[in-house]
């Protein structure tokens, strides 16, 4: 079962109703450019108008979902797209290795490439390359890294079973994922402003969350709601530990 946030040619919304198609083209697709056929060709940075905790946020969510998450070339360090090439070309522009001639992605002259290097002045190859990012901390390559990795450090997430738990907030989003004795709470906020999620936990009664990111210890789990209180457009990936038992560490 393969998930991914956009296509590598076409973003088909064909099996959507009317007026979900006609919204989420509004939403994603103004320009009319950007259409085709009955879907979008839009890399993800401009997708999301190029806003860095909107991208994490739907990575972050792609990632806690079962099945195996597609990450198509570019999308990993924000490239952008250009419109101004026919049909599904938009989306296949060279990538962005280095900020030298040709982005890095062959020498022979400008003239010569199959498609032209990006020039949009916010996705530029100086701007964004790979090169810069993998030297950056704070990159979203190094991010990506760091979620791929920190996925991989829990079964759970590639094998386990998936509920969604109810919220009385419906700007919020709630996913318990386990495999064996593996229990992974993830809680996101899909709203531009701060939000409180109340959830029903007390069938984890007396366990405590531990935060995968960075390893902070959440209060324990009861029988009574457990609050979160999310930052805009914010998550958290939580593995769940029985009280008393072997502390789960962060990996480095």
């Amino acid at each position: 079962w393969g998930l991914f946030l956009r296509n590598h040619d076409e973003l088909t919304l064909e099996m959507v109703t009317h007026i979900e198609r006609d919204y989420m083209l509004d939403e994603y697709a103004r320009d009319p450019q950007a259409r085709i056929n009955l879907g979008i060709r839009r890399r993800l940075a401009p997708l999301l108008n190029n806003n860095r905790h909107r991208i994490e946020l739907m990575y972050a969510i792609l990632l806690s979902l079962k099945g195996s998450p597609f990450i198509y070339y570019g999308d990993e360090i924000g490239m952008g797209d250009n419109l101004d090439l026919g049909d599904r070309d938009g989306v296949r522009t060279p990538m962005q290795w280095n900020a030298d001639k040709n982005a890095g992605f062959t020498s022979p002259a400008c003239d010569k490439l199959y498609l032209p290097v990006i020039k949009d002045p916010l996705y530029v190859p100086e701007l964004v390359n790979v090169e810069d990012q993998k030297q950056s901390e704070t990159s979203l390559l190094n991010w990506m890294k760091t979620m791929i990795r920190v996925r991989k450090t829990s079964r759970a997430f590639g094998r386990g079973q998936q509920r969604f738990l109810a919220s009385a907030n419906h700007r919020t989003l709630a996913i318990v994922r386990e495999f064996e004795d593996e229990k992974i709470l993830v809680v996101a906020n899909l709203s531009a402003t701060a939000q409180i999620a109340s959830l029903d936990l007390a069938e984890w009664a007396g366990f405590i969350p531990i935060e995968m990111l960075g390893g902070a210890i959440f209060p324990r789990i009861s029988d009574k709601p457990y609050l979160f209180t999310l930052s805009p457009q914010c998550f958290f990936w939580l593995k769940l530990r029985w009280l008393g038992g072997t502390p789960w560490k962060a990996p480095t």
